[in-house]
């Protein structure tokens, strides 16, 4: 003869159950679901070289190294080509130039600026969260907010962002690339579960 659950066994069932679905929940306030939302923001905006897109071929003053280091830098990674010219007005000449333009190995690097046509960057990894420090109370409920700080990491970076050329001529990397950097951000709870309202600078200790 089959025997009838306890009241009690059905109530801790449930309750396992319903804890269980609040930790896999996205609008639950906890360290996992606030790393997928920064993760999730992070992975839509790319690190990239030029803070705003550039359009290639460009031209720079030969005798300007501050202008031509950098785009010389690219051409050791392969990214970019490199050519001389001589810059006449009036039919005189005026300055020598050096021109530079994608290489094939550049346009399979490039990342195109889908609202300016031509323009682009070179992007070369994502920021990614390395562990949450502290955020402040929250709930569930939908329009609750937090702020979160925490540490991220580059991940995903190509062999070219590593070279100490390009590291040189470009001091932004080598300062993105220096281990573990502090952030914050503004969580709002939607819909959808956590996402970022806003990415702000940490605070000075």
């Amino acid at each position: 003869m089959k025997t009838m659950p306890s009241p009690r066994l059905c109530l801790a069932v449930l309750s396992g159950a319903a804890f269980l679905f609040s930790g896999c929940s996205k609008k639950a306030d906890n360290k996992t679901n606030y790393t997928r939302a920064i993760n999730d923001y992070y992975n839509a905006h790319p690190l990239c070289l030029w803070e705003e897109p550039v359009k290639f071929p460009v031209q720079a003053d030969t005798s300007d190294t501050s202008k031509t280091a950098p785009y010389d830098a690219l051409v050791d990674q392969g990214l970019l080509v490199r050519t001389s010219d001589e810059k006449t007005k009036l039919l005189v000449i005026d300055k020598q130039v050096t021109n530079y333009d994608l290489s094939d190995k550049g346009r399979s690097a490039w990342t195109s600026d889908p609202q300016q046509p031509g323009y682009g960057n070179f992007c070369y990894g994502h920021k990614k969260v390395q562990g949450i420090d502290s955020s402040t109370p929250a709930t569930s409920e939908e329009g609750a907010t937090t702020q979160v700080t925490y540490h991220t990491t580059v991940a995903d970076t190509p062999a070219w962002v590593n070279a100490p050329e390009t590291q040189n001529a470009y001091p932004n990397l080598h300062a993105a690339l220096a281990g573990p950097q502090p952030a914050e951000a503004i969580l709002i709870d939607t819909h959808s579960g956590w996402q970022v309202g806003r990415i702000q600078p940490p605070r000075s200790s």
